[in-house]
């Protein structure tokens, strides 16, 4: 179906400007320039898309020939990223699925981590994906609401699997047969309740049916993939109704059976609510919803934080670190006196050590951060620690504390300094106003060389 324009409200003046670049450059050239996915489903809904993505039927290569700012991604499938600064737009070029026989690979073939399936006598099926036409790219994707297409030539909506009558009714619909689409990706079952959830959608009754008959599947999906999915709900806005709606339908217990068992406790669904609160108050993705934080708000209401997390920061900084000499750091010599914090475990998820480690040192300086009483000094040392960004913003969310957080901002403005992140220990304006005083004692003399006067 094709919707002209005067039949939607999608409007050029919502798309970025750096994606309308690319849509129209790859137009004057004669190639299809369609905008996809997410980001016709958001405007289309009145919301702020995340990212804007591009399809066309421009192979990688004829993309990169056509902008000096594209790099090449991918090995199985080659993706262009044409970048604007930090910003990217993503340029794919139209995909299909291929049939059974053709998807048939060795077990040991070299392969990126692709969804798969198992195949009789061996080998499995990877649902790999070769260049194909617009209505072939619909259908291979996940869902109807993100297989919606914008045409730039003729402004017009493109729907090829019924997206538009699910996008008014609030309905979550696979294209095709659930269970054959969440065994290729058990990843989909996540994001089917996720997008429910974000956009509250109902989710369609045979969703509901393949979730309850395949949740155990999604253990097998890589855990830094499952992780990352955590992350991006927990950044969402919406992580209270999207974790209560992964209790509800028991898709908890396969990767974390700690919050499946936990679904009842109430300071767990206080603190999501309160990370909620937070995002909301920013049109876009603020960067001080880093992972430690985002961690923290999971794990800390649950009291699922190793022993040993919550020890004081200094006497963690303090313990001595000895380098010998004439051997390289890391080498066979080390000798580390810092005792390293466990490894954390959620589940079958692992997390990043440096994550877990920042969550301890944000949470160990928070009673610092109360005591106003403390000495200018000691307030500018503090905001040059690498977690002070973090627990300011943990205190913001966390804390009941505002006039505190307003005082922290305000004190820094007047300094007219920045926190500084991981380079702890720059100097503020006032601190560069210190000089630093030079050792005494007499300076030694140049030694002679060897063979020289006697």
């Amino acid at each position: 179906m094709i919707v002209p324009r005067a039949e939607h409200t999608l409007s050029r003046s919502d798309i970025d400007p750096d994606a309308l670049k690319v849509l129209y450059r790859l137009h004057d050239f004669n190639y299809a320039a369609y905008l996809v996915g997410g980001g016709v489903r958001d405007l289309l809904l009145s919301r702020k898309p995340k990212d804007f993505d591009v399809g066309t039927d421009a192979h990688p290569y004829q993309i990169k020939k056509l902008f000096r700012n594209c790099w090449i991604i991918g090995r199985r499938f080659r993706l262009a990223h044409v970048r604007f600064g930090n910003k990217t737009i993503e340029v794919a070029t139209f995909r299909r699925n291929v049939v059974v026989e053709e998807a048939a690979v060795p077990d040991d073939a070299d392969a990126d981590d692709v969804p798969a399936m198992p195949m009789e006598g061996g080998g499995a099926v990877r649902h790999d994906n070769t260049f194909g036409t617009p209505e072939e790219d619909a259908f291979r994707r996940d869902f109807t609401i993100n297989a919606l297409f914008y045409d730039i030539a003729t402004f017009s909506i493109i729907d090829y699997v019924g997206g538009l009558d699910d996008l008014r009714s609030g309905l979550v619909r696979c294209i095709g047969d659930p269970a054959v689409r969440f065994r290729e990706d058990p990843v989909r079952m996540l994001r089917a309740i996720a997008f429910a959830s974000r956009l509250e959608f109902r989710l369609d009754p045979p969703i509901v049916d393949a979730i309850r008959e395949h949740r155990h599947l999604i253990a097998e999906a890589a855990p830094a993939r499952l992780i990352e999915e955590y992350y991006k709900i927990l950044r969402s806005g919406s992580a209270e109704r999207t974790f209560r709606m992964l209790a509800e339908h028991a898709l908890l217990e396969p990767m974390t059976p700690e919050l499946q068992a936990r679904a009842a406790h109430e300071p767990l669904w206080e603190s999501l609510a309160a990370l909620d609160r937070y995002r909301r108050r920013f049109a876009e993705m603020p960067p001080q919803l880093t992972n430690p934080v985002l961690l923290g708000s999971l794990l800390l209401p649950l009291g699922l934080m190793p022993r040993g997390q919550a020890a004081d920061l200094d006497e963690a900084e303090d313990v001595e670190e000895v380098r010998p000499r004439g051997r390289s750091w890391g080498g066979p010599g080390r000798r580390d006196r810092r005792p390293k914090p466990p490894v954390l475990m959620i589940g079958i998820l692992p997390i990043a050590r440096r994550d877990s480690e920042r969550l301890r040192q944000l949470l160990a300086i928070q009673g610092r951060l109360r005591d106003l009483e403390s000495s200018a000094r000691t307030k500018r040392a503090l905001i040059h620690r690498g977690p002070f960004e973090d627990a300011l913003t943990w205190l913001d969310i966390h804390g009941q504390a505002a006039e505190i957080v307003e005082h922290w901002r305000g004190f820094i403005e007047a300094l007219g300094a920045q926190p500084s992140g991981e380079t702890a220990g720059a100097e503020g304006a006032d601190e560069g106003r210190r000089r630093r005083r030079r050792r005494g004692g007499r300076r030694r003399g140049r030694r002679p060389a060897r063979g020289g006067e006697n």
